[in-house]
């Protein structure tokens, strides 16, 4: 049984996905070691630095070893660090060969590594993912271009907008994540080999060509220096991570107020049982944008432990390196339930396009007071515009009424408008929608 929601059998699958979680495993992790460690033979083989038979009987050995896990739990917790244990299991397994495993490696290399392969697959499922979503929110968009509702601003009607507007602004910032995902890539990829204390002094000249061919090896950058203190790379895979959540938390919480009862207007995918109460018989809770909002405020502190674990002393860290053990696999837990949720709720979300209609109409035309008010300015100039326009507005919200009948019935506004159907019109929130519509079409234009 776990002891987190991460290892958890009740919620593991709420707070992170099996493709996910199989990334940060204990043996996805070992392996990763190990393919490091295979890497740097491989790499000082092609050098003449380790002879090519012992290359390959260490990757053979790699290929073959079966690691025993106590062992190696027990003497990591002795070595505070599991890279010597699992060189001893690897270095017997390779027999004579083992000699050669870890040349002029440190620990931090061999670490520093096997997490930027993880990030690596990692951020591939979550790009691929963002990608879904976004495919949504561009069909959403698109659906909705046209469909009216009420914008609000400090949880009060302000302006008419329409939903798939609404749509568009979420899809813009998935885009831009996903343009901040491949930006970040080559700074973030990066391999580690530099020995000690960051010299490459264990292997001497022809150092700089052992870590080109180490990271070649791998796939992966290689860096200008080393990085061993200087984790700006992966403090910002966790801020990416932070603002991929934060606005999949603004989605879901927008989902979450439109959903409520005096709003109504939309509701996450139907589903027997879920959300249900256990008193309430007609309760069904946004669970998925639950989880969205609660993973934002989750991955936002790992984000602020990340940035506070960039402060290194000196050219090897006495315990901040650490902090990213705990964060790095829990932020991308994280995300990937957030992200697995939005494609299920967003997916499948049920529009509710006539209780938008019905909101509209809720503040009998006051939402459309500033369309009045800017077609009467050019006549009426605008503060008396406004000065009008709010008068109505005040009758209207103290003696009840529709906004168009009060108007109406004030002298200057029938002169600068018209007759009642033309302020009629103005009252109209379907014909206040500003750019709501050519905004969309640039959106949708620019996510490719």
């Amino acid at each position: 049984m776990g002891s987190t929601v991460f290892d958890s059998v009740l919620f593991r699958d709420m707070f992170g996905t099996a493709e996910m979680r199989e990334i940060f495993t204990d043996e996805a992790l070992v392996g990763r070691y190990i393919e490091a460690e295979v890497a740097l033979a491989r790499a000082q083989a092609r050098l003449g630095v380790v002879p090519q038979d012992a290359a390959q009987a260490i990757e053979a050995a790699a290929e073959s070893i079966t690691i025993d896990y106590d062992k190696l739990r027990r003497e990591t917790e002795i070595v505070g660090y599991p890279i010597l244990p699992l060189v001893h299991q690897l270095s017997a397994a390779a027999g004579e060969a083992g000699g050669f495993v870890h040349w002029g490696a440190t620990t931090q290399d061999i670490m520093d590594t096997a997490n930027v392969l993880q990030i690596r697959a990692a951020l591939t499922i979550v790009a691929r993912d963002l990608r879904e979503v976004r495919d949504i929110l561009k069909a959403m968009a698109r659906k909705y271009r046209d469909t009216p509702m009420a914008g609000r601003t400090h949880l009060q009607q302000a302006l008419p907008v329409t939903f798939g507007y609404k749509a568009a602004v979420w899809l813009s910032s998935i885009d831009r994540h996903i343009e901040r995902v491949d930006q970040a890539l080559p700074r973030i990829l990066l391999g580690e080999f530099s020995g000690a204390a960051g010299t490459l002094a264990s292997v001497g000249e022809g150092g700089l060509d052992m870590q080109k061919l180490f990271c070649e090896e791998l796939g992966l950058h290689q860096p200008s220096i080393t990085w061993h203190v200087a984790r700006d790379g992966i403090a910002e895979a966790v801020t990416l991570l932070g603002l991929i959540t934060g606005t999949l938390g603004k989605i879901a919480t927008d989902v979450m107020l439109l959903s409520s009862s005096e709003f109504g207007e939309v509701a996450e995918p139907f589903v027997p049982g879920r959300g249900a109460s256990s008193t309430m018989p007609q309760k069904r809770n946004a669970i998925s944008s639950e989880l969205m909002l609660a993973a934002a405020k989750a991955v936002r502190q790992h984000v602020a432990t990340m940035l506070d674990g960039m402060i290194h002393d000196l050219e090897r860290a006495t315990g901040p390196w650490h902090v990213e053990w705990a964060s790095l696999p829990e932020s991308f837990l994280l995300t990937a339930s957030s992200l697995a949720n939005a494609k299920f709720m967003l997916g499948g979300l049920v529009v509710h396009e006539k209780r938008m209609l019905e909101n509209l109409d809720l503040t009998h035309g006051l939402i459309v007071a500033e369309a009045v008010m800017m077609a009467a300015a050019p006549k009426l100039g605008r503060q008396h515009a406004h000065d009008v326009v709010y008068d109505a507005c005040r009758k209207a919200i103290e003696g009840g009424g529709k906004l168009a009948d009060i108007l109406a019935e004030v002298p200057e506004i029938t002169e600068a408008l018209g007759d009642k159907d033309a302020i009629r019109r103005r009252c109209d929130p379907a014909n206040y929608l500003g750019m709501c519509g050519p905004m969309v079409d640039r959106v949708l234009s620019l996510s490719k």
